[in-house]
């Protein structure tokens, strides 16, 4: 590596790091606003919570989960009935018939059980590349990096990316931090674009990192 790149490079992962002891500090402890007991109802969390809020699908989970207690029940329930449990949550009747074809999937091949095996997993109804990650991550306590709607938003207004493709930003925020980050460094995005560094009207005003972030120097009013 030339010089001159090995100077660009120190000082972007000081930069990196920075970015994250401040996360950290705004943002002390960090778990999912998901909730659930279990493998079972963390997958069925996660695949429900695909382009809708954690609260729209803590509201819905207590009576499924009631209703439909493992992979072998909900293979076995009735499309319409399941439909109208989740009728809430959004997208209802797509993310229904993938319950039902995931657990059939579970129940067939693996004694209705889920595995850590992203491979696998993204192979299962609903599952992308995201979805598998959280249930490594959260439900196995293997280091992996989901990166959602709030991750990409974060992650490029703070320059830590310069890509809009999931796979590759993750990628990258796997090569700036180490695994034993990924898993809270996830949580701190998720939670900071949420409330904080949001799509639109972001509270800048509460930003503890305005002097990293491109959106702050470009559009935020009354710097």
């Amino acid at each position: 590596m030339a010089k001159a790149s090995k100077i660009c490079f120190v000082k972007f992962m000081s930069r990196a790091n920075e970015i994250l002891r401040r996360l950290k500090i705004f943002i002390p402890t960090v778990s999912t606003e998901l909730v659930y007991n279990g493998l079972y109802q963390l997958t069925v969390a996660v695949v429900l919570s695909a382009q809708t809020t954690d609260k729209a699908v803590n509201k819905a989970t207590p009576f499924l989960f009631s209703r439909y207690s493992d992979f072998y029940s909900l293979a076995a329930a009735d499309y319409q009935e399941l439909k109208e449990i989740i009728k809430t949550v959004g997208l209802a009747p797509t993310k229904a018939k993938n319950l039902i074809k995931l657990s059939r999937k579970l129940v067939t091949e693996q004694q209705g059980m889920i595995v850590p095996e992203f491979a696998y997993l993204i192979t299962l109804p609903g599952v992308g590349r995201k979805t598998a990650n959280v249930i490594l991550s959260e439900g196995f306590g293997i280091p992996r990096m989901a990166v959602d709607t709030h991750v990409l938003r974060v992650a490029k207004r703070l320059a830590l990316v310069d890509s809009p493709k999931p796979q590759l930003v993750e990628a990258r925020l796997c090569e700036l931090y180490p695994p034993e980050e990924w898993h809270g460094l996830h949580l701190r995005l998720v939670f900071f674009g949420r409330y904080y560094c949001k799509a639109k009207k972001p509270s800048c005003d509460l930003c503890p990192l305005p002097a990293f972030c491109h959106y702050y120097t470009n559009y935020a009013p009354e710097k």
